[in-house]
């Protein structure tokens, strides 16, 4: 969370000159505070963050500052004070060290300080010799991380720069990542990029000069580990051009899906390795990927479906979908909050943000009047909303619909009465409270919910957090069968944390005829790009555009989802 990073970094700032400690150790507790406080921004705009523990005046003002201007004050003040890169660095040498090797030898991380020690640039410094540079090679390669699990934006982010960099050299032709990154799996515990180059030794040494990366360890004559600094550890393997689209198979589908695609192939008196496609002795050309399961005559499998969930044996009889929701088939962005309850940006930013995303149409989904945490709206709120939304939509030429993130309450009922739910123009109905209750009556809740007449859409079902808090108990397929008796749909949200509802529930739901919608739960004008990571989830849950409401247009939409 960049908040709690802020308060991270001043405190750790606040501490190299030692300062003094105890407002140093003020700063990251407040840190660890805001972190676990999931909607702690909806306290900032009603100035209740004093009400944390920890949190007093002058640590509020930060991080509404922050919050309000993107930046601190405080934080920038500080950066000042220090060489770039302290930080980093502080982790392995003293401030007066840091001063010295930034001056000397413009080192600013932890990367270039092992390089330099690797040259014997560092020896020749005052107060450092031989034994030192063997000494922080060594604290520096046992700071290499491992065993890290990051969100898949993390991911995402974290491989497109290593393909980047790899891709830059000249002998480099084709580089892709694989793995359950390409696979989109939540959660990613190392990167898998395959290179199609004719000189592995190049490759390598070029890996060696790419920021961050502290070590490499060679595991085979085509393959090595990038341990990064940082990072996750990024598993490279580089083979002939040639060979790249088998190659590319083998490091990206699960061990099921290629054991069975490897059975496949000796059924019909083939050999497939991790290389190649052979017929006895002959080596098979394959251009790519569609023409490796053309050969085995199956129907391409996209990446996200290689799982073995039933997409092997949908190929061999030509039923895999072709035309698997994309982001460019979505029409409207759904489940945004403006500054209302807990968003960021007024209605007009935000609708001018999704016009110059050029969606034709947008929902304006502000939390209702129970999630007091999050500043909903009491009915006169609500009222008022209307007026601006009405005053915006004459500056705008996307269409907007009022609605409400409404809460579903402990007894299953939603938080505004049906004459008022009537007059919306879309309902998200969202458990934002009492997650720990047991199987049977979060259960009961549910199927409450869903038998409500009016039509609405199931707010982030499970109300999971990815990597922090787990989805709640019920009994999923009595769920999904009230949902699929009632006037509703299930929401794929797109936000980065959540992703929820889960593939294999997507695909559950799918079976019942249950229509979906792919929203961003935004509460910035940023957050409208989560819309990419909800249709990541929609196609691993098999969703074709058809089974997405919102790749239809602005009138149809708004007459699907209407209460």
């Amino acid at each position: 969370m960049e908040a709690a990073e802020t308060l991270r970094e001043i405190g750790a700032l606040l501490a190299m000159e030692n300062g003094n400690r105890f407002r140093t150790q003020a700063y990251q507790r407040a840190a660890n505070v805001v972190e676990g406080v999931p909607d702690f921004e909806a306290l900032a705009l009603t100035g209740r963050l004093t009400s944390l523990p920890g949190v007093g005046p002058g640590i509020a003002r930060v991080l509404e500052e922050s919050l309000r201007t993107g930046r601190s004050a405080l934080l920038e003040k500080l950066r000042k004070q220090y060489p770039s890169g302290t930080l980093e660095l502080s982790s392995v040498l003293s401030l007066p060290r840091i001063r010295l090797v930034h001056e000397a030898l413009c080192v600013t991380t932890l990367a270039g300080l092992r390089s330099a020690c690797e040259e014997g640039r560092v020896r020749s410094l005052p107060g450092f010799g031989v034994k030192s540079e063997r000494k922080l090679i060594e604290r520096i390669d046992a700071l290499v991380p491992h065993g890290q699990v990051v969100i898949l934006p993390q991911a995402v982010a974290q491989g497109f720069t290593l393909c980047e960099h790899l891709r830059r050299h000249r002998s480099v032709v084709l580089v892709e990542v694989a793995g359950t990154l390409r696979r989109r799996e939540e959660t990613i515990e190392r990167l898998d990029i395959v290179v199609g180059s004719k000189d592995a030794d190049a490759v390598v040494s070029h890996a060696q000069r790419i920021p961050g990366v502290a070590t490499i360890e060679q595991i085979g004559a085509d393959r090595f580990i990038l341990h990064q600094l940082g990072g996750l550890d990024a598993h490279v393997r580089v083979v002939e051009p040639a060979d790249f689209a088998v190659a590319l198979v083998d490091s990206t589908g699960s061990p099921a899906h290629l054991a069975k695609l490897a059975q496949r192939a000796t059924d019909k008196g083939l050999v497939l390795d991790d290389l190649a496609l052979r017929k006895g002795r002959r080596k098979l050309s394959i251009a790519n990927e569609e023409a490796l399961y053309s050969h085995l005559d199956l129907d391409f499998v996209p990446p996200e479906l290689r799982e073995d969930t039933g997409e092997f044996e949908a190929a061999a009889k030509g039923r895999i979908p072709t035309d698997l929701v994309r982001v460019e088939d979505i029409q409207g962005v759904v489940h945004c909050h403006t500054d209302y309850s807990d968003g960021k940006h007024t209605i007009e930013q935000m609708a001018q943000a999704a016009e110059a995303l050029g969606l034709r149409y947008m929902t304006i989904t502000d939390h209702s009047r129970s999630a007091t945490y999050a500043n909903g709206l009491e009915l006169d709120r609500l009222e008022r909303q209307a007026d601006e939304i009405a005053r915006v939509q004459e500056k705008v030429t996307i269409r907007l619909l009022h609605g409400s993130e409404c809460d579903i309450l402990q007894d299953g009922a939603l938080d505004y009465p049906q004459s008022v739910l009537k007059r919306l123009d879309v309902i998200v109905a969202s458990i934002h409270r009492r997650h720990k209750m047991n199987a049977d009556e979060m259960t009961a809740r549910l199927v409450r919910a869903m038998r409500n007449p009016l039509f609405k859409i199931w707010g982030h079902a499970l109300g999971r957090y990815v990597l922090s808090r787990p989805p709640f108990e019920c009994h999923m397929d009595e769920v999904l069968d009230a949902v699929a008796k009632s006037r509703a749909a299930i929401e794929v949200n797109g936000d980065p944390n959540r992703l929820d509802l889960a593939p294999r529930w997507i695909r559950e739901a799918r079976l019942r005829r249950i229509p979906f919608v792919v929203s961003t739960d935004a509460h910035s004008t940023a957050a409208l790009q989560n819309v990419r990571w909800g249709v990541d989830m929609a196609r691993r849950g098999w969703l074709r555009a058809r089974d997405v409401l919102n790749t239809l247009g602005p009138a149809e939409f708004a007459e699907a989802v209407h209460p």
